[in-house]
């Protein structure tokens, strides 16, 4: 397989910039880190078994800003959203298979980040069309945006019902649930099965992404 940054550049992300390889410090972007994660070890049934969210994010805030913390150093609202009171950064973190991806955003904002691969799920597509109100199954990357939809807001997939999402184009689009949006691109690399991340945020941002190969 090509480099993660291989899998980013090839996905045409239109209006995102892809930063260096080297810390940054918190701004005003939402920072995004896609790590690729190598020898994770496996269940009985033979799937990976990922870190805890709690270690990915913390991980993730010493490769992308040089910033080291332990365990207390992170928080979690009544709606279990991630935060780092600290260094004034809100936090999202997602998994699937070898792939992780932890979003953060500046003091103030609400960030949510989903990550899902292509696979065969039939049912689960079409009950969330059903919810969506579409006349077909829902896509992947719908998946995935309404899965960041609810890490972000106050949603649950008990109170989804009505929800809509914005057709997709490049870019932030209005999801009309309490002024939040949404943007999502499609990462793909030679001989591995598409990655789809959806973010969601509380207003519009730069979006910068980090990339690691994890052994």
């Amino acid at each position: 397989m090509g480099s993660l940054m291989g899998l980013l550049i090839d996905a045409g992300l239109t209006g995102y910039t892809l930063a260096p390889d080297a810390p940054a410090e918190p701004g005003e972007a939402v920072d995004v880190l896609v790590t690729r994660h190598r020898g994770l070890p496996r269940d009985r049934m033979g799937q990976r078994l990922s870190a805890s969210g709690r270690s990915l994010i913390i991980r993730a805030l010493h490769s992308t800003y040089g910033v080291r913390i332990t365990a207390e150093g992170l928080a979690r609202d009544g709606l279990k959203r991630w935060s780092v009171p600290e260094l004034g950064l809100s936090a999202s973190v997602a998994h699937v298979g070898a792939y992780s991806a932890v979003a953060f955003a500046p003091a103030g904002r609400v960030i949510g980040v989903d990550l899902q691969d292509e696979r065969d799920r039939p049912h689960a597509l079409r009950w969330l069309g059903d919810l969506l109100g579409l006349a077909e199954p829902a896509t992947i990357r719908d998946f995935a945006e309404c899965e960041a939809l609810i890490k972000a807001s106050h949603l649950t997939k008990e109170t989804f019902a009505g929800t809509r999402l914005p057709p997709w184009q490049p870019g932030w689009r209005p999801t009309g649930t309490d002024g939040y949006e949404v943007r999502s691109v499609v990462l793909s690399a030679e001989g591995e099965p598409p990655l789809h991340l959806a973010l969601v945020c509380d207003a519009p941002a730069p979006v910068r992404f980090h990339h690691l190969e994890e052994e």
